[in-house]
């Protein structure tokens, strides 16, 4: 089955274990204003999915569904929620540029975003995705993390990206 940002949002504050009054303040660190209800909203699963790793009670309520700039507004407010605000230096723009150029490139932007805000490592990764049992080598997530356009791009798969944020909820939960 395919992930959609829904599932990101979705398993990444599971993996994090985020409250919904943290929610809404990470959407507004990005740039984008949601009531505690929205959050849930976006969190809630559409009819008919089902992921054993993850118990929804209520699936019948109404979900809003999370665009790429939504999702990216998110990591971005993330990273600010987990580091502090930035200092905007003379000539940088307000916000980051969007990296999301369409959905092909949603895993690799979340890859990255994740790697900033809870400052990992490249060993950190792949540790994360070790805990999932997945092996990946330093140079298939230097692939992963490069720049879109890049030679050595690679596309992260949704396999890879559900292994990383199973693998962080292994981290920060199952501690």
């Amino acid at each position: 089955m395919d992930m959609n940002n829904n599932d990101i949002l979705i398993r990444l504050r599971y993996a994090l274990d985020i409250k919904d009054a943290d929610m809404v303040k990470i959407f507004k660190f990005g740039g984008i204003e949601v009531t505690k209800e929205e959050v849930q909203k976006i969190l809630t699963k559409t009819e008919g999915y089902y992921d054993e790793d993850f118990d929804y009670e209520d699936r019948n309520v109404e979900s809003i569904p999370c665009d790429n700039l939504m999702l990216e507004s998110f990591l971005n407010g993330l990273i600010q929620f987990k580091r502090g605000k930035q200092e905007i230096k003379p000539g940088q723009p307000e916000r980051p540029p969007i990296m999301i150029k369409n959905n092909a490139s949603v895993n690799n932007v979340m890859l990255k975003k994740l790697k900033i805000a809870l400052k990992f490592t490249t060993e950190d990764m792949l540790a994360i995705w070790e805990k999932a049992g997945v092996d990946i080598t330093k140079g298939e997530l230097s692939a992963l993390l490069r720049k879109e356009g890049h030679s050595n791009y690679r596309v992260c798969g949704d396999r890879y990206a559900r292994n990383f944020l199973k693998g962080l909820g292994m981290k920060y939960r199952d501690r």
